[in-house]
C-alpha cells in the first residue's frame, strides 16, 4: 500500500515522502540534469510507467511545495527488482532522506532480491542496507566509433520478426536469470532488435533504442563474446556519426575492445545486489545493460 510519511528537513521546512505523480516528472528531469545525467523527460516517463516510484516533496513555511528527491523500483518478475534514479537535492543532503527513500523502495520490493548500480557516493549507504558488490559496470559512448561486424559465410544479421518477440523474452530470461518481460515488452514497441543467425540458428540478439543524448545498445544477448561483438559492431556500423552508448559488465571482458573501436569509457560504477544475485542457467549471457537504472 502506498502511504505518505513526513520527514524532518530542518526548522524552516518539512518534507513528505509520497508516491510520485506524473506531474512530478518534469522536476525529476530537472534534478537529473543538475547532476549531468543524460536522461530525457521521455526516459523518466518510461521509468515511471514500469516502476514503483516515490518523490520527496519539500514544503516551505509559506506553503510553497517542490519536488526535492526521487527513487524508483522496477519489479522484474516475482524474484527480482532493479532500483535506481535515487536523487536527493543538494540542499537536503545529510538529513537521512536518502536512507528513508531506500527503505521505502526496499519495502516495496518485499521478498524480491534487489539489484542496482552504484556510484562511489552511494555505495556506502547501499552497503549499510545489505547490498554487496557483484561486478563492475563501465559506461561507453561516442559519436565517432567505427566497426564492421565480422560474420561467418553462413551467418547474417537481420531484424527481429514480430512473431519472435516471445522467443526474445524467453532468451532474455535465460541470459539475465530474471523475468524482465514487463520491462522489455513496452520497449519492443519502439526499439530496433538485431538477430544474429548462423545456419538457421539464432546466435544472439541486440536491442537499440533512443535514450539520453542519442541511442543505447542493450541488452545484448549471446552465448559467445565474438557473437556479442558482431552484434555491437552491427549497430555501430548502422549508425555512423550517431551518439551511441553502451553499458557493459566487467565480467564480459568487452571494455578493451569497445575502446579499440572508439566507444570511449566515460564512467565506472559497481553493480550490487541485496539477496541472491541473478544467475543464468544456460550458456546465454547478457553482454550489455538496458541502462544503469533498470539493469
Amino acid at each position: 500500500m502506498h502511504t505518505e510519511s513526513t520527514l524532518t528537513a530542518g526548522q524552516a521546512a518539512q518534507t513528505t515522502l509520497r508516491p510520485m505523480r506524473p506531474e512530478d516528472l518534469a522536476s525529476c528531469h530537472a534534478m537529473s540534469l543538475h547532476l549531468h545525467w543524460p536522461h530525457r523527460l521521455a526516459d523518466w516517463q518510461f521509468h515511471h510507467q514500469v516502476s514503483s516510484s516515490w518523490a520527496v516533496e519539500l514544503e516551505q513555511p509559506d506553503g510553497a511545495r517542490s519536488v526535492a528527491g526521487s527513487g524508483m523500483l522496477c519489479p522484474l518478475g516475482e524474484d527480482y527488482a532493479s532500483l535506481g534514479l535515487v536523487i536527493i537535492t543538494d540542499a537536503l543532503q545529510g538529513r537521512g532522506l536518502g536512507r528513508a527513500m531506500m527503505q521505502r523502495l526496499l519495502q516495496d520490493a518485499g521478498s524480491r532480491n534487489v539489484i542496482l548500480n552504484a556510484t562511489d557516493a552511494g555505495r556506502p549507504l547501499y552497503e549499510k542496507l545489505g547490498f554487496a558488490v557483484t561486478d563492475t559496470l563501465s559506461q561507453h559512448q561516442s559519436t565517432t566509433a567505427r566497426a564492421t561486424p565480422a560474420l561467418a559465410a553462413d551467418a547474417r544479421i537481420r531484424p527481429l520478426r514480430k512473431e519472435e518477440a516471445p522467443a526474445f523474452l524467453a532468451l532474455d530470461r535465460q541470459a539475465s536469470g530474471m523475468d524482465r518481460s514487463t520491462l522489455l515488452q513496452p520497449l519492443l514497441a519502439t526499439a530496433e532488435v538485431a538477430v544474429l543467425e548462423q545456419a538457421g540458428q539464432v546466435k544472439g540478439v541486440a536491442m537499440l533504442r533512443e535514450f539520453g543524448r542519442g541511442r543505447v545498445i542493450g541488452p545484448v544477448i549471446a552465448s559467445q563474446v565474438e557473437d556479442a561483438k558482431a552484434l555491437i559492431a552491427h549497430w555501430v556500423h548502422a549508425y555512423p556519426g550517431a551518439y551511441l552508448r553502451i553499458d557493459v559488465p566487467g565480467r564480459t571482458g568487452l571494455k578493451p575492445w569497445l575502446e579499440e573501436i572508439g566507444l570511449t569509457c566515460v564512467d565506472n560504477v559497481v553493480s550490487m545486489c541485496r539477496g541472491t544475485p541473478p544467475s543464468p542457467a544456460t550458456p546465454w549471457r547478457t553482454y550489455s545493460m538496458i541502462n544503469q537504472a533498470l539493469g
